[in-house]
């Protein structure tokens, strides 16, 4: 006779998914007791596990409702959900019950001696490990999941000899739809055999149609260094895009393509009435406590990044003035000197962080105090989105209001979130399943242009 299957769910699946039941289908799910315990502790909680922990409760709540949880209810029409009491030291003598964990794992000891064939669900590694141990079938919460060999890229990669991709329709376009399904705003990336910085690349638009891509005219001195960023500018300028997923090792420049993007839209072509710039409050080691000030002294810190950013930005168009690229903004009078025609022509000039602040023309916030907004008519860039569910991102992109454009950017390969890997981040599963839609787009940029050490220290350590 075969053993009839139950599920049983760790506390870290709730606060990744407070919805992980609806993910069971005509199955038996198990909940220790301990793990509605826990969730009482997370739930007031400031951020996404207090969140989180608080929908789970209702859940129950609403369960408890329907009939009694200690002998099972009902859920979504064909899971039935049962709350697990700890079992008692006498029962289960292979675990010591000092912990929580313990007691998670004793749930799951004791239905293997009720004959149940268990499996234990958990995002913690060191959990997975220790049911093993005990003889406990274990899996990860692999509900929104993607290979990491197998993730959305947003482009392909073709060398050809230099005469197959003249024009600005070459023929081999039509070969490679036949042979494989473009998405749309996919691009193609045509290579020289001989040599790799001889490109062409194209945007895939539907139907036949491609798009030849090319640098955007910025008026400071500042282009894309490779194909990769190409791709980037070619998204971030495209007002149709109302969505871009920028996907990359440091150094690839990510947060740079998107502030250069950000202020000439909204300083030379006024597309957008202000960008705003958030990140989550996620530290690289070990936290250094609290910080002093209001909010924005807090945040000084976690905004260096972008703060670093400007500033070359900044300088980068002021070398272009001192280049002398805006002489004709400009007239000489008797003595030689530059004097400015009007004072409109001084677009070159990109102000200072703190400047663009106090005029109201960038806000610098964490993404924890965006929930139940509307942002119309703004250039959003959240930044690390890596450290981010997918409920999270979801939650960041139903803000953006009428006019907005949201960039998410990371990188998949440095996440700081216990529970979360590149498989099952915010970013890699937003991409993945916003691919193919018209006003959603995504590029991975894998060259560092950071330094040489920069991409030593990426592909070595």
């Amino acid at each position: 006779m075969a053993q009839k299957k139950i599920y049983l769910i760790d506390t870290n699946v709730f606060i990744h998914d407070p919805l992980v039941l609806k993910s069971f289908h005509t199955a038996e799910v198990g909940v220790p007791l301990v793990v509605i315990k826990e969730l009482d502790q997370f739930k007031s909680d400031v951020g996404s596990k207090g969140r989180n922990a608080r929908e789970a409760i209702r859940i129950f709540d609403h369960m408890r409702e329907e009939g009694s949880l200690a002998h099972g209810v009902v859920y979504a029409q064909d899971v039935l959900v049962r709350i697990l009491p700890t079992p008692s030291a006498e029962v289960v003598k292979s675990i010591a019950l000092d912990d929580n964990d313990d007691r998670i794992l004793a749930s799951a000891i004791e239905l293997k001696q009720q004959g149940y064939d268990v499996v234990f669900i958990t995002k913690d590694l060191n959990m997975r490990v220790r049911a093993n141990a005990l003889g406990v079938q274990a899996e990860d919460y692999k509900k929104e999941h993607v290979a990491e060999d197998d993730f959305y890229k947003g482009w392909r990669s073709y060398e050809l000899s230099a005469g197959e991709f003249q024009g600005d329709h070459p023929a081999i376009l039509r070969e490679i739809l036949q042979e494989r399904e473009l998405f749309l705003n996919e691009f193609v990336v045509l290579k020289s055999k001989r040599n790799e910085e001889n490109y062409r690349v194209f945007r895939y638009q539907g139907g036949e149609r491609f798009k030849l891509v090319r640098a955007p005219e910025l008026l400071w001195p500042i282009g894309p260094k490779n194909w990769a960023q190409l791709m980037a500018f070619d998204l971030l300028f495209d007002d149709e895009i109302q969505l871009v997923s920028l996907l990359g090792p440091a150094g690839t420049g990510k947060t740079f393509l998107v502030l250069v993007a950000a202020m000439h839209k909204l300083l030379v072509e006024h597309s957008y009435k202000k960008v705003l710039v958030a990140r989550p409050v996620e530290p690289l080691g070990r936290d250094i406590g609290f910080l002093p000030g209001d909010i924005q002294d807090k945040l000084f810190t976690w905004m260096q990044p972008v703060r670093d950013n400007m500033e070359l930005i900044v300088h980068k168009a002021h070398s272009g003035y001192e280049q002398g690229l805006y002489d004709d903004l400009y007239q000489k009078d008797e003595s030689g000197r530059k004097r400015r025609k009007k004072k409109k022509d001084e677009k070159w000039r990109v102000p200072s962080v703190d400047e663009l602040i106090s005029g109201g023309l960038l806000s610098l916030e964490a993404i924890t105090y965006m929930r139940g907004r509307s942002i119309p008519d703004q250039f959003i860039l959240i930044d690390e989105v890596q450290n981010l569910t997918l409920h999270e991102v979801k939650t960041l992109i139903t803000r953006v209001g009428e006019g907005s454009k949201i960039v998410l950017a990371g990188d998949p390969y440095q996440i700081d979130s216990p529970y979360l890997d590149f498989s099952s981040n915010g970013l890699v599963l937003a991409s993945e399943k916003l691919k193919g839609t018209s006003i959603c787009a995504s590029v991975f940029l894998q060259k560092s242009e950071r330094s040489l050490l920069s991409q030593l220290a990426g592909e070595l350590l």
